[in-house]
């Protein structure tokens, strides 16, 4: 074919009319060579199928090599490693195809390839910890693109390196870089992949230290550029990080929202990473109040190998299991996930500053002083590290904590009232209204009663005009006033999962029942009275991720029922990484490099998983059964049978609840204003 020939197809690719390219590449009848091959690769991945690209590129691989086109085939396996490594999160088979190319490009090493290949190694080291490697890589990269004219290589190794300058310590020489990057991103003079990831780096970065206001200015202008140019898993990316600011500025309402739309579109996408998204979900619902819905997120996260902390150690909190609490953030001080990710800081002081953060309140409160003074001063030399205003006011907070802890009313005042005022001038009144619960009760402990009730109003009406009365709710029972005694006519219920049994008081009785699968349907639904609960979101956690498309379109999910887990391409590349990942621990332990092959050893056993997710005895393909009118009936009757085991131990519960609960495409609880009933979940 000529190059005219192939016209049409790239104007569809410049248009990102994706689907069209595909459909113009699928008419075409003529044999595969290198420029079909990486057409229907750049067709495939903005369409959303990743198999296919991998694919595409892999028999660009063997077509050059057999033509004995060395450098073409070193090429392709850059290629492959790169989009392993921006949505596998299988570092071994990164790797596996990065030695690939290394080999075939020995005899020249001054070929345009080595840049792209260091690019990819950048990031392989960064995502693996390894920031000394990194910063290698990055000015290889960077010379290597410099040299041969290639604007994304050295962007790439730009960006790394000022991350690493940044992890390091040298926050200014890394700001610097970075804000040079975004002016070189906002000029639109970079391909819409490389300018895609490297937005979402640059804000990764920012969120690493707190700089919220950089990170919000920078995610506004990713959003202006996504309107039409990203596509591939940049679209879920984006959301992930205008989720992280609306949290931070609240309501989390949206916040929610978007984290939910992130989880659906990062689903084809992330494979190890997908816990991101999930976290983020369940730090939004946290802050409504939301608990059951936080635990959910943070559990499916959980399970998707990420670390959900300190989220979850936070909610433990909120929910009385405080030795729980203490035990899980000292769990995951000790014993970090070591899933690769560049979406959180890999090792040090970063890494744990939101995790000391958590410790203060949580030991304080488990009565654990010497915690607590470890975690406060461990966070006071991060933030003088750092010099971040978001670390050094979390470092103020975590003082004037311990200094009320020690009775020193006067010096807790003054340290709390500083950092309240720190949390308002940043803009974050979800942590001001927090703190500003621990200020009463210093005004309180100081004698000054009527300072403490301005401060614990001023906490309250901050929550409730961020959606999370819960959170309100709990201010008052902590700092117990005479103005809040009014509100206390409203009876105080519980349902509350302790173990595998629940504690349900209503109506003046206690009861203690078996947990079921339909008493967490209920919690969620008490936990919010009046919100519509979609059925796919309540039996989200049941099927192990949340669904995907718009909950509202039933027919989407009915489609899905009988169809593969995998199909038999996924399978067959699945297989095909399992033996690439076996290519690199022998590497590895060749090398007698132990933390990699360790590293390996996790992806073979995430891909052992994987495969047996998707493939039942005898090979055959599992397939999908959870279609949108299953999961209604199915959660129906869960709940049902709840409320009649509800209804044999407690009557006037069991007659309330069929009263006010509504089933259906939507769950709702929607009790009687006049009932002035408040739920403890």
């Amino acid at each position: 074919m000529t190059d005219a020939d192939f016209s049409p197809i790239r104007v569809a690719l410049d248009a990102g009319d994706f689907d069209r390219a595909q459909t113009l590449l699928a008419e075409l009848s003529i044999p595969p060579s290198a420029e079909l091959l990486e057409l229907r690769a750049q067709a495939a991945y903005g369409a959303g199928d990743l198999e296919e690209t991998l694919a595409a590129y892999g028999q660009l691989y063997q077509l050059h090599l057999e033509g004995g086109q060395t450098h073409g085939a070193a090429f392709a396996a850059v290629m492959m490693g790169m989009y392993l490594m921006m949505d596998s999160g299988l570092m071994a088979t990164v790797r596996a195809w990065l030695s690939r190319a290394e080999c075939l490009m020995d005899d020249a090493p001054d070929s345009p390839v080595w840049a792209w290949l260091a690019a990819v190694r950048t990031y392989e080291r960064l995502m693996c910890g390894d920031m000394p490697g990194t910063g290698h890589w990055a000015r290889k990269a960077m010379d290597g693109g410099q040299r041969h004219g290639l604007a994304p290589p050295s962007i790439i190794g730009q960006v790394a390196l000022a991350r690493v300058w940044i992890h390091d310590g040298d926050v200014d020489e890394g700001l610097k870089a970075l804000d040079d990057v975004a002016v070189e991103l906002s000029s639109g003079n970079l391909d819409p992949l490389t300018t895609g990831q490297m937005w979402c780096e640059v804000i990764c970065a920012m969120q690493w230290i707190g700089q919220h206001d950089r990170a919000e200015e920078w995610t506004v202008a990713m959003e202006r550029w996504r309107q039409g140019a990203a596509f591939g898993g940049l679209n879920g990316r984006c959301r992930v990080h205008r989720a992280e600011i609306m949290r931070l500025r609240g309501p989390c309402d949206e916040a929610e929202q978007e984290a939910l739309l992130a989880c659906e579109e990062l689903r084809p996408w992330m494979r190890r990473e997908f816990g991101w998204p999930l976290t983020e979900l369940g730090n939004a619902r946290l802050r409504k109040g939301d608990f059951a819905g936080a635990e959910e997120a943070f559990l499916a996260a959980h399970q998707n190998a990420w670390l959900p902390q300190p989220g979850l150690a936070l909610l433990r909190l909120a929910q009385g299991r405080v030795e729980e609490a203490l035990a899980m953030i000292e769990s995951a001080l000790e014993h970090p996930f070591d899933i690769p990710s560049k979406e959180r800081p890999p090792s040090g002081g970063l890494r744990r500053a939101p995790l000391r953060e958590a410790q203060v309140v949580i030991a304080l409160a488990a009565g654990d002083d010497q915690a607590a003074r470890t975690a406060a001063n461990d966070l006071t030399e991060i933030a003088q590290m750092y010099q971040s205003r978001t670390l050094q006011t979390s470092a103020l907070a975590a003082k004037g904590r311990l200094a009320l802890h020690d009775g020193q009313k006067c010096e807790a005042i003054r340290l709390l009232s500083e950092a309240v005022m720190e949390w308002v001038s940043l803009r974050m009144p979800f942590e001001a209204a927090t703190l500003r619960i621990v200020l009463a009760a210093a005004h309180r402990a100081a004698g000054d009663d009527s300072t403490a009730e301005l401060e614990l109003d001023a906490a309250c009406r901050a929550f409730e005009a961020l959606n999370a009365r819960p959170w309100a709710d709990l201010a008052r029972e902590q700092v117990p006033s005479a103005s809040v005694r009014t509100a206390a006519t409203r009876e105080q219920c519980v349902f509350r999962r302790e173990g595998e049994m629940r504690t349900v008081t209503f109506d003046g009785r206690t009861v203690r029942l078996k947990d079921l699968k339909g008493m967490r349907y209920l919690e969620r639904l008490l936990a919010e009275p009046g919100r519509d609960f979609h059925v796919l979101d309540l039996v989200a956690v049941e099927r192990g991720a949340f669904p995907v498309g718009d909950p509202a379109d039933a027919s989407s999910m009915d489609a899905q029922c009988g169809l593969e887990v995998f199909d038999s391409k996924a399978r067959e590349a699945y297989r095909q990484r399992l033996a690439e990942t076996e290519e690199d621990i022998a590497e590895a332990e060749a090398a007698n490099d132990l933390h990699r092959a360790e590293l390996a050893r996790a992806d073979r056993q995430f891909l052992i998983d994987e495969l047996r997710r998707g493939v039942g005895l005898n090979d055959r393909a599992r397939t999908i059964g959870d279609g949108f009118e299953r999961a209604r009936t199915s959660a129906t009757r869960s709940l049902r049978y709840t409320l009649d085991r509800i209804a044999q131990h407690h009557p006037s519960l069991g007659e309330h609840l069929v009263r006010t609960i509504h089933t259906g495409t939507y769950f709702t609880y929607k009790p009687d204003p006049r009932a002035r009933v408040d739920w403890k979940t």
